[in-house]
């Protein structure tokens, strides 16, 4: 399967996928102009992902801070993400936020009685 690398800049997001390294990382600060543009071909990526994935995933998010329209387009990740449950696939979020983000730390919380995936929570 192809590999996802997308350099990060001041507001895009890094992302790594490479199921082969079973590495699934988004990382840095997302406010794009476009959303839908930015996050649209990883959505797609996820979808083909979602139809031979790994036995086990672990989605690594470590935003440092992400706009309303962001959250529309993680919510959507974390959603393609709940399919992997739904077919009996191990998945895991690990959601990342600095020890004194509080905002980051709440936004992860709120995402997880979003989607059907355990999160496990992180500092750094």
């Amino acid at each position: 399967m192809e590999i996802v690398f997308i350099e990060g800049a001041e507001d895009t997001p890094k992302v790594q996928f490479d199921p082969s390294k079973n590495i699934f990382e988004i990382s840095g600060r997302s406010l794009p102009e476009d959303c839908a543009s930015f996050y649209g071909p990883i959505l797609k990526w996820l979808d083909i992902y979602v139809a031979t994935p790994n036995p086990n995933t672990i989605f690594e998010v470590k935003l440092e801070y992400f706009n309303t329209a962001s959250s529309k387009m993680i919510l959507d990740v974390l959603t393609k993400l709940e399919k992997l449950k739904e077919k009996g696939k191990g998945v895991t979020i690990h959601w990342y936020s600095h020890d004194d983000d509080e905002d980051m730390q709440e936004a992860g919380e709120e995402f997880a009685e979003l989607v059907e995936v355990p999160f496990e929570y992180k500092t750094y």
